[in-house]
């Protein structure tokens, strides 16, 4: 099939089923959280997943491509990035399996209706107002800060959105770990796997995988760390396994 790009906009090899993803490095494009967080949901045959700021949809063709999901769902509040997720659902003949809906996170519950899925995942903003590097870029800053939605946004949709019973997968920052179980444990969200991820083994983590279940009882597993670097430039076998990182020119966006 044949695409016709927009300016400054690549096609990338996901290396996966021969799947291909439309990014716009100057604008944003798609880093490891988001690929660990593809690894570490889990999805039944025969389940409805839905990705929350979905980006140029690299979450739901990932999972695509790993599971046996019965349909896949993104939301992005972006045009131009959901565009970009359509463009790329299309070229990888995944119409019938992927939708890309254009909407605000803080209207999720209402925009599918209450216990639409059975799992929902998502790679939120990190940063809280000013927190961390500003970028002048909108879709960059939308990506990264907390200025269309909050974690608070994320939690009350997603427990809106799942059915009793249903999983919520999220990559996040350790930093707000405090806040993230306390927000998710107000929503009846209840964390059951956390996993930290470090880029060596002797640094301290910089990002938190966490998957909760709706109106589950108290009761957590801390999984063994995630490293991603063995020594510089040399990728641990497990990160090999998840992200087959050869296929991005032997290089991960952290």
């Amino acid at each position: 099939m044949t695409i016709n790009l927009k300016p400054n906009e690549r096609l990338d090899d996901l290396g996966r089923n021969g799947y291909m993803l439309i990014q716009n490095p100057e604008k944003f494009c798609f880093g490891v959280d988001a690929v660990l967080l593809s690894g570490f949901a889990h999805i039944k045959d025969g389940q409805k997943a839905l990705d929350l700021g979905t980006g140029t949809g690299i979450i739901p063709i990932l999972l695509e491509a790993k599971t046996k999901a019965s349909h896949l769902t993104g939301l992005e509040i972006q045009e131009e990035s959901a565009d970009m997720a359509r463009r790329s659902v299309a070229y990888n003949g995944l119409a019938s399996k992927i939708d890309i809906v254009t909407g605000d996170i803080k209207e999720a519950g209402a925009i599918f209706g209450h216990a639409s899925f059975d799992v929902v995942t998502c790679n939120p903003p990190y940063m809280i107002g000013g927190h961390g590097l500003q970028s002048g870029d909108d879709a960059r800053m939308v990506a990264r800060h907390e200025v269309l939605c909050t974690f608070d946004d994320v939690a009350r949709e997603t427990a809106k959105l799942l059915k009793e019973g249903g999983n919520f997968y999220l990559v996040h920052r350790p930093f707000r770990l405090v806040e993230l179980v306390t927000t998710l444990t107000k929503y009846k969200l209840e964390p059951k796997r956390i996993r930290f991820v470090h880029p060596y083994v002797d640094k301290e983590p910089n990002m938190v995988l966490i998957a909760a279940k709706k109106g589950a009882k108290s009761r957590v597993t801390i999984e063994k760390p995630l490293i991603v670097y063995d020594g510089p430039g040399q990728y641990t076998q497990e990160i090999y396994d998840i992200y087959k990182p050869e296929k991005y020119g032997g290089s991960i966006k952290e």
